[in-house]
């Protein structure tokens, strides 16, 4: 039996992001599941430059390795009480590829940042953007790993034994749904 894929958006491009640690953290909740990390390092999306290339091979990579997923993790940031651009700006890339990569793709939806109500409103927006593409959310639990910077050791391990339950909860659900 081949192991399930798994992918993750980091929507923090930063080398020592918060979500990028709980994006790892999570997906070492599923070892035996083959990981990869997307790159969400795409041009700004431009309806001209679709139009004169084509869409960019980093970006059908990317809706190639949604599609080809068993499951993917998705992790925020709050930026100035929303997502990032970084990851707003892969959302609407793959878009506008070819085929539906999200539709009935199991999703889990978590957020390192400063304060949960930043989380909050992060995963109320990401849920937003996420809900024309069709994917199947995970209801929960949430994961809303406030005072981020205080929560990960030295190794990207969260430390904190509230968010590690429901991180691995969650992580148990994706799974369930993936058919794993």
């Amino acid at each position: 039996m081949t192991a399930p894929k798994l992918v993750g958006l980091s929507g923090s491009l930063r080398a020592g992001s918060f979500n990028t640690q709980l994006m790892h953290a999570a997906a070492a909740l599923w070892p035996e599941a083959a990981f990869t990390p997307a790159n969400l390092r795409l041009p700004l999306y431009d309806g001209d430059l679709e139009e004169a290339s084509g869409i960019p091979g980093d970006v059908q990579t990317l809706a190639d390795q949604i599609s080809g997923a068993d499951a993917v993790i998705v992790v925020t940031p709050e930026y100035n009480k929303g997502i990032s651009g970084v990851l707003k700006n892969a959302l609407d890339w793959v878009s506008r590829t070819d085929g539906a990569p999200w539709a009935d793709k199991p999703v889990a939806i978590m957020s390192a940042t400063a304060g949960r109500a930043g989380g909050e409103r992060a995963q109320t927006m990401l849920v937003s953007c996420l809900m024309p593409f069709r994917p199947r959310l995970i209801a929960g639990p949430e994961v809303l790993v406030g005072g981020a910077a205080n929560q990960f050791d030295e190794a990207g391990t969260l430390i904190n034994e509230i968010n590690a339950k429901a991180l691995g909860q969650l992580m148990q659900r994706l799974r369930g749904a993936a058919g794993h």
